[in-house]
């Protein structure tokens, strides 16, 4: 997992790409974009928050931290930390 505290700053909204159903969780920082695998499904919400959990832990803040802004049901998300 990626360690991403340098990007914890108050008020910065984060563009994820989340991959659901992936083998192995994890973040990674590929070409400046943030990529967030998780192993739950796309149903009920289950690998959103799934992605905001590993988010978290890698920018090494609490969950409820981050607010969804945009992309609930899309791959492409955008998180805020407030």
């Amino acid at each position: 997992m990626a360690d991403l505290t340098h990007l914890a700053q108050p008020g910065a909204t984060l563009a994820i790409r989340v991959t659901p159903n992936a083998r192995r969780p994890g973040v990674e920082l590929i070409d400046g974009q943030i990529r967030v695998a998780v192993t739950e499904t796309p149903e009920a919400g289950k690998a959103t928050e799934a992605a905001r959990v590993a988010l978290a832990r890698a920018l090494g803040v609490a969950k409820t931290r981050l607010t969804l802004i945009r992309g609930a049901t899309a791959r492409d998300k955008l998180f805020r930390l407030d």
